[in-house]
């Protein structure tokens, strides 16, 4: 008996998924639910399970391939490995041995008029790409969201290439297809710039009262709550009781309307080997300190580990990026679309500060930054949200009191 190995539901609004690798060949034992394939899509990683133990006797799309939800990617038959091995041989080595100019007609036919799968039409609408003219690497030609993304780039990737001729010093240098992730993080950056009025204004942060409690309840804030007291959620308390005051920086524009949100889930950004995913920290409001540095650290660690689901990483309100922990001392963060503000947070840096008493004394300081939506956000609000945040830090007690 063979069971067939397909792409399972990957989330709403993914609909297909590249094959990232697989963790077994033809002929190798399987394990029911044993990981046997990892597949990408445009959020996050995903590893299928085998649906029954047995003998992986073929591999149907290989990695690098793009497949869409419900596609058969292998099949797994009756045996304990050695046996099978030999009969799985031939439908592994059946790929190589069919004619190439078989199945070469059929990308070409994509720009008479070959169809798009429909996410593919969708995105190759939002970002004004014509399809039709798009050589589909899809089933039968059809074109998939990786050849709209790839056609979207073309224009961009063809202008280093004006000069013809080898490359100067092609023999030292490494040529690597890009992720799906990281197109996807490409695209939608470039896109976010593209379709928002995007303005960043910037503030400073004196952290020195935030040290001072930091300093002051850590050790018994971990030995109480089991994680460490960070600035995290400090920031995040500051950023809602801001968002609280300025509604539109926690909006966004739908078609013609503009959505004014009363949760406040927000997006943390946490870089991985990957690539920068956003998780969500979902009704920040409603957790305290110590359930929003938990929600934090769980997250970062599934990312990390490349365990983010699609619930961990979509409908977030607002973001909070850190290229302080980096080493950036300032830098004009990119939104996170449909949103239409995002916080930068930046390192922590011992700066001369003239004091209300007119004594120069040494604090240490941060700057911040603000990107927004001009479309949605006025710079008297995007000012205004980020004085606020600056009150919060500088004075947390404001937090406590909502003040």
């Amino acid at each position: 008996m063979t069971t067939q190995i397909t792409v399972p539901t990957l989330g709403e609004s993914v609909t297909e998924a590249t094959i990232a690798k697989w963790f077994k060949n033809v002929g190798d034992a399987v394990k029911v639910d044993e990981p046997i394939v990892e597949l990408e899509t445009d959020k996050v990683t995903v590893e299928v399970p085998a649906p029954a133990a047995g003998v992986l006797t073929e591999i149907v799309a290989a990695a690098g391939a793009t497949v869409e939800v419900g596609a058969v990617l292998g099949s797994i038959g009756a045996g304990s490995g050695a046996a099978a091995a030999p009969a799985a041989k031939p439908a592994a080595a059946a790929p190589a041995a069919a004619p190439a100019p078989a199945a070469a007609p059929a990308p070409a036919a994509a720009p008479t008029g070959a169809s798009a799968f429909p996410a593919a039409a969708k995105l190759a609408a939002d970002i004004g790409v014509n399809p039709v003219a798009i050589a589909g690497s899809g089933k039968g030609g059809r074109v998939t969201k990786g050849d709209v993304l790839a056609a979207a780039a073309a224009p961009a990737a063809a202008a280093p290439k004006a000069p013809s001729g080898p490359r100067a010093k092609a023999e030292l240098e490494d040529r690597v297809a890009m992720t799906r992730l990281r197109r996807t993080i490409a695209n939608r950056l470039k896109e976010a710039q593209n379709t928002a009025a995007m303005l960043t204004t910037f503030n400073e942060v004196d952290m020195t009262a935030l040290f001072a409690v930091r300093n002051q309840y850590k050790d018994q804030f971990e030995k109480r709550h089991g994680t460490k007291l960070g600035f995290m959620s400090f920031f995040v308390k500051a950023c809602i009781s801001a968002l609280k005051d300025w509604p539109a920086v926690n909006a966004e524009i739908d078609g013609t309307d503009l959505v004014y949100k009363k949760y406040y889930d927000i997006g943390v950004a946490v870089g991985t080997p990957q690539g920068l995913v956003v998780p969500v920290v979902r009704d920040a409001d409603k957790l305290s300190f110590a359930g929003v540095e938990q929600a934090i650290a769980g997250l970062g660690k599934k990312a990390r580990d490349g365990k983010l689901s699609m619930e961990d990483m979509t409908g977030g309100t607002f973001t909070i990026s850190n290229g302080g922990v980096y080493g950036s001392l300032m830098s004009t963060p990119i939104l996170n679309a449909p949103q239409s503000g995002i916080l930068g947070m930046h390192k922590v840096q011992q700066r001369p500060m003239v004091m209300p008493d007119g004594k120069i004394e040494a604090r240490p300081m941060m700057y911040l930054a603000l990107s927004y939506d001009h479309r949605i956000i006025d710079g008297r609000e995007a000012v205004s949200f980020l004085v606020r945040v600056k009150e919060c830090i500088e004075d947390p007690q404001r937090i406590l009191l909502d003040m």
